[in-house]
This record gives C-alpha cells, sequence and structure tokens, in this order.
C-alpha cells in the first residue's frame, strides 16, 4: 500500500534534482526584496535582468509614498473581507471605472492577484456546454483556468490559425453552447504576440468570442500602453481583455475589461472573487498612480524600446540568437547539448555580475537553452554594455557554436 507523501521523498515532480540537492541558486535564489535594475544575492550586486519591471516604476518614488499613504490611513489589514461583502470602497469603484475607460470598455473589475483573476474570470464565463479553445503556448494560469472551468477545452497549436480554425469548424458541427478563444496578449516566455487579426476574423466567422490575457501587454504595447489589441488596433474585437499589475504597474493584482453586463457576471460568479478578500487599498492607490503614469509619461515607454533594441542588437552582433518579437522580451536561444552547459552559463554570468536565469527542456525543445531577458526603463546604456561584454566572454570562454541550433526556433 503508498502513502500519499511517497512522492515527496524521490526526485520525481518539476525540477526534482534541483529539489533534492535543496538548491537555492538555479530554483528559488534567495534576492534582496528591492527590485530594480540590479539585484544582491549573497551579498553581490548584479545587473538585474529577470524582473518584469518594463517601465522602472519598482522605484517609482510616487507609488511609495501613495503605498505608505495609504498604509497610514488604512492599516495593511484594509480593506476587511471579500467585495461582495465589506470589501469594496469608493476607491475600488473609481479604479475600476479608470480602467475601463483606459482600456475602452464599457466597465472592468479588479482582482487581489492576476493568477486568481485569471482563474476566476474563466471559471464565470464557461459553463457546461461552453468551450474553450485556448493556444497551446499559454500560461500556466490560463490552462489551469480551462481545467476548473466547467466546459470542454481545445487546444490550437501556437498561433496556427489553421489549426484554430479546425478546432472552430469541429466544435461548430454540434454546437451546443458558446465558444471562447482564449490566448496571451504578449507571450511571456518568448516575446511574440498572438496574431489577433486572425483570431478576431476566425472568431466573426465562427461565432466565437475572444479572451486575451495581456499580462505582458498592459502598459507596454500600443502607442498609450493599452496593450496589445491596441497594438494591433482591435481593442474593440477583443470580448475580455485581461492584465495584471504585477509587471508594467510594479504593484499585485489583476483587471478584467469588457462589457458592463460582462463584468456585472464576473462580480457576481467568479469564485476567485466572491469567496476571497478584497485587493488591499495599499495597492488599489499605488495602481492608480501608476496608471496616471503611465496614461500621461510615455517617455518610460521610450526608454524601455531603445534599452530592448541595443540589447537585442547588441547580441545579435555577437551571433547569438535572439527571438525577433515585436515586444521588449529579449529571449537568447543557445545551442546545448547537456543540461550542465546552461547551468554553466548561468553561473558564469552570475560571476561575472550579470543575473539572468535559464529555461531547459520541457520548457523550449531539447538541445536549447533559452535565457529570457527583460529590458527595462530603469537600465542605463552601462549596464547593457556590461551585459554585452560578459555575453561575449561566456560565448568564448565556453566556446559556443552558436551558428548550429539543435532544434529549430519556432
Amino acid at each position: 500500500m503508498k502513502d500519499i507523501f511517497d512522492k515527496c521523498y524521490t526526485d520525481g515532480g518539476y525540477f526534482g534534482s534541483f529539489r533534492e540537492q535543496d538548491d537555492h541558486y538555479f530554483c528559488f535564489p534567495i534576492l534582496d526584496p528591492k527590485p530594480g535594475r540590479t539585484s544582491i544575492s549573497g551579498g553581490v550586486e548584479r545587473v538585474h535582468w529577470s524582473y518584469n519591471n518594463y517601465l522602472g516604476l519598482a522605484e517609482n518614488e510616487e507609488l511609495k509614498a501613495a503605498a505608505m499613504e495609504a498604509l497610514k490611513k488604512y492599516g495593511a489589514s484594509a480593506p476587511m473581507g471579500s467585495r461582495v461583502m465589506t470589501g469594496t470602497t469608493p476607491r475600488h469603484s473609481e479604479l475600476e471605472k479608470e480602467f475601463a475607460d483606459y482600456l475602452q470598455k464599457e466597465s472592468s473589475i479588479l482582482f487581489n492577484f492576476g493568477y486568481l483573476g485569471v482563474l476566476g474570470t474563466l471559471q464565470a464565463l464557461v459553463d457546461k456546454e461552453d468551450t474553450i479553445v485556448i493556444d497551446r503556448n499559454s500560461h500556466a494560469s490560463m490552462i489551469d483556468g480551462a481545467f476548473l472551468a466547467p466546459g470542454q477545452f481545445r487546444v490550437f497549436r501556437h498561433n496556427d490559425m489553421d489549426s484554430l480554425e479546425l478546432h472552430l469548424k469541429r466544435i461548430n458541427r454540434n454546437r451546443k453552447g458558446g465558444v471562447l478563444i482564449v490566448t496571451e496578449g504578449v507571450f511571456g516566455m518568448e516575446g511574440d504576440l498572438a496574431y489577433l487579426p486572425g483570431i478576431c476574423e476566425l472568431k466573426e466567422k465562427y461565432d466565437a468570442r475572444v479572451y486575451i490575457d495581456d499580462a505582458h501587454g498592459l502598459g507596454v504595447m500600443g502607442e498609450n500602453g493599452q496593450g496589445t489589441a491596441s497594438y494591433f488596433g482591435l481593442q474593440d474585437k477583443v470580448d475580455v481583455y485581461f492584465g495584471t499589475f504585477a509587471k508594467a504597474f510594479a504593484a499585485i493584482g489583476g483587471v478584467a475589461a469588457a462589457d458592463k453586463k460582462i463584468i456585472d457576471w464576473i462580480h457576481y460568479n467568479a469564485r476567485t472573487q466572491f469567496f476571497a478578500k478584497s485587493l488591499p487599498i495599499i495597492y488599489v492607490e499605488a495602481v492608480y498612480k501608476a496608471l496616471k503614469i503611465i496614461r500621461t509619461d510615455k517617455t518610460r515607454r521610450l526608454k524601455m524600446w531603445k534599452n530592448a533594441k541595443k540589447l537585442k542588437d547588441g547580441l545579435h552582433n555577437l551571433g547569438f540568437k535572439v527571438g525577433d518579437n515585436p515586444s521588449p522580451i529579449c529571449p537568447v536561444y543557445v545551442p546545448i547539448e547537456y543540461v550542465e552547459i546552461a547551468m554553466k552559463i548561468v553561473t558564469m554570468m552570475r560571476e561575472l555580475g550579470v543575473f539572468i536565469t535559464g529555461m531547459i527542456y520541457p520548457a523550449v525543445p531539447k538541445g536549447i537553452a533559452l535565457f529570457r531577458m527583460i529590458p527595462t526603463a530603469s537600465h542605463t546604456d552601462e549596464d547593457i554594455e556590461f551585459t554585452i561584454n560578459a555575453f561575449r566572454k561566456v560565448r568564448d570562454e565556453l566556446k559556443l557554436n552558436l551558428t548550429v541550433m539543435k532544434q529549430s526556433v519556432e
């Protein structure tokens, strides 16, 4: 007879070998909590490329002041209770109106965490006879949301409109319920964008709806930072727009925006909202301030884009395969024969004063290591040059063969 905890004493599960070694270098590295263009770990300060602090607002004094003022006035516990009972304040309602206006929708709803917002929104909207059709590369929260929703779900090949259309055709043969196409806006791993023009065309053709999780696009993409749908000029075609505050907004929480009747339904039926504590007022005030800055100050986005181009161009000139995408995310692909090579690259870069993280199979195809870097408005030209020089040293010392890719990078 097996005990339910038997698995806990093996090297199975996610990154089991690292867990067995009680690793805190490659997994769960212990960092100083202050985010920014640099980070401190083990008493060493390094240029940091793994924070999703796109606009550099994590260091912004106005946001800190807004949070401190709320803390002094209300404490860390306010408001007490869920939104449906005692957790709705005038500031929650006002911020929801601001986001509805910003995202060009009738209404919006705040969530206490982005992850829970995704779960709650999908669970609330999808009934037993409905079907989710989700992009294969979607974030874990979206996959979990599809599993938790009571309806059916199908997976289409990443950004493959033929695959999506095939699923929509099959669903419509014996269709009873509604259909929701689910995708990220900016795919967080490799920085490519959902092909929204094709998705929205198929939505109209097959009488479906579109949900976009734009965690990496909100505040970043589009002329005014309104996201990936705005970037494509398709904000009105996306039925439910979701964004998180944990990245460009340098806070915590999330927001869903749609027609008022849809948002009202989510308010009353999203279990992760209905049965959870309201978004703390500290974050409401910080996000309120961040939204004001994002709407009025374009210089941060321009600086972010300038830094992204300089970093990508510099690494490309060294011979590295850098993902060709229209987002600021800088994915660097290196062919490897063994996992130990990827670990060595990460170790050497950190020893040279640059903090990066790496992904290997199954997150990416076998034979490839992916080093995802996030250029931000806070990074300096000196940071970028320093990082490029570190990559040069690693390339030369490890004699990396950058001309051959073991697997094609899609």
